[in-house]
């Protein structure tokens, strides 16, 4: 988590959300890292589980994450949560929660519903304070 704050940091720091994430493989390692690059590239997919997981797939030779850990500072949105159940992701960290927009416990629970043929293990809250923190010192700021 403490790289993904990093990288939370640098996205606000260029302007976007701050949003950081790293994907780590079945040893611990890290295959992938992404912060939320909108704003710097204008492509609408460019969130930064998108942009960890199309590293780790790269770093990997396969789209097939199974076995591998998405940390990211921000509960995952639906489209998002879409890309970690293709990609076979089998556990999600997150940090802070999205009560507008999340997909993984507090508005939707796509990462585990039992209607999807896929579905990944949750671990919720870690370092959420400072999570949410990066958060809303970056709007704050907008406002």
């Amino acid at each position: 988590m403490e790289q993904a704050l990093v990288l939370a940091a640098e996205a606000a720091e260029a302007g976007d959300i701050p949003v950081g994430a790293v994907v780590l493989d079945a040893t611990g390692g890290v295959i992938g890292m992404g912060r939320n690059l909108r704003e710097v590239t204008g492509d609408p997919t460019a969130h930064a589980e998108v942009v960890a997981l199309r590293a780790a797939a790269a770093a990997s030779g396969s789209w097939n994450l199974a076995g591998c850990t998405l940390v990211v500072t921000l509960e995952p949105c639906v489209m998002c949560a879409g890309a970690i159940l293709q990609s076979h992701v089998t556990r999600v960290v997150f940090g802070a929660w999205d009560e507008k927009a999340g997909a993984a416990g507090s508005l939707y629970d796509v990462l585990r519903d039992r209607r999807l043929p896929v579905r990944a293990e949750v671990v919720a809250g870690v370092r959420a304070e400072e999570a949410s923190a990066v958060l809303r010192s970056f709007f704050d700021a907008r406002r």
